[in-house]
């Protein structure tokens, strides 16, 4: 279905260096459609776009979304079919020390890629995604829906509210009769092979488990909803070819969508370790600080918008998708990237589900 809809069509990408945007660009690749790719370079060593040789593949362009002209200019000489905005600061304890370069980032960013869509004179889907943490997070047993009320403890997670606020604006400022057609993104904690980041679980416990040393980890209880990075994905490519076609509920697509996993995925960090043990055998301590600054304790989403109206539901279960990540890591390749996207698909097709 995806290549159908991507084959030989134009896309833009930002953020296509990091961990999230390298994945997709494969999988838009996959689908045979041409890639701008902009972004700042990679900032992890390893990094994934280049351990899937992205750079001879992708329309290559190091930028800063925080360059307004700069975006201007690569919009309009892409003059894409469909655009996914993911170029972000996505750190939360990050934010904490670079909140001012956090929030040029991730709102004005925003806003500078809004801008230039607006002198866009052709159809377009775009996408923007941001978090599930742009909610006003009351550490409860329920699921956030898409109304609930934005907000943000952090930098990060406000910054985030923020360009959701941002989106909306100018999706009701500008965008109401116009050939651009806008949604957002709201997926849960993301895992999955080739994310080399600094402070987040997966990676850290990769490293450890490297080195042969025990894995640090901050906040054992934590619980979140832990996703394979494809489910994200494919709700991400789901939701654009949709507002790519004619449709009687265009106001409804044209609106912000939680991707995460079913219930059963809501985790505490704890048992996230456990899984991933079983695949690399090794060991953890707790390395639990009460200074540290604050992250949130529990953050669950509810997925029924997602489920209604795209007819999108997660493939991968809880097991599954550690499995497949720490699979990955241990033996790291395009190969091993392109035949999950592939087992993902029919998997998927196997579940009668729309896109595959």
């Amino acid at each position: 279905m995806f290549a159908d809809v991507f084959c030989n069509r134009s896309v833009w990408l930002s953020g296509h260096t990091g961990f999230k945007g390298a994945w997709l660009a494969e999988w838009l690749f996959e689908c045979g459609a041409t890639v701008y790719g902009f972004a700042l370079p990679p900032n992890t060593k390893p990094a994934l776009f280049e351990q899937l040789g992205l750079l001879e593949r992708v329309r290559h362009e190091i930028n800063d979304v925080r360059d307004a002209a700069a975006v201007q200019r690569s919009i309009q000489q892409a003059q894409p079919d469909f655009v996914f905005h993911l170029a972000a600061q996505p750190l939360v304890r990050l934010s904490y020390a670079e909140p001012v370069s956090t929030y040029a980032t991730n709102v004005m960013g925003t806003v500078h890629v809004l801008d230039a869509l607006r002198s866009l004179k052709k159809p377009c889907a775009a996408i923007f995604v941001t978090t599930d943490k742009c909610y006003e997070n009351r550490e409860w047993i329920y699921g956030y829906r898409e109304d609930d009320v934005l907000g943000g403890y952090d930098p990060y997670s406000s910054s985030k509210a923020a360009a959701e606020i941002v989106i909306a604006a100018y999706r009701r400022s500008f965008f109401q009769n116009h050939p651009v057609r806008i949604a957002s993104a709201r997926a849960g904690n993301v895992i999955g092979g080739g994310d080399w980041a600094t402070d987040r679980i997966v990676p850290d416990c990769i490293r450890a488990l490297q080195a042969g040393m025990p894995i640090p980890v901050r906040k054992k209880t934590a619980i979140r909803p832990w996703q394979h990075v494809l489910e994200p994905l494919s709700g991400y490519l789901w939701l654009a070819a949709l507002l790519a076609q004619p449709s009687t509920i265009d106001s409804q697509l044209c609106s912000a969508f939680n991707f995460g996993p079913t219930h059963e995925a809501n985790r505490t960090v704890t048992e996230l370790l456990q899984e991933i043990l079983k695949h690399w055998p090794g060991r953890w301590e707790d390395k639990s600080d009460p200074n540290a600054v604050h992250e949130a304790g529990l953050l669950q989403l509810s997925i029924d918008k997602a489920h209604t109206l795209l007819r999108w539901k997660p493939v991968w279960d809880f097991p599954t998708a550690v499995e497949q990540t720490v699979c990955w890591y241990r033996n790291p390749s395009r190969e091993l990237s392109v035949r999950q996207i592939n087992q993902y698909v029919t998997a998927a097709s196997r579940l009668g589900l729309p896109w595959a």
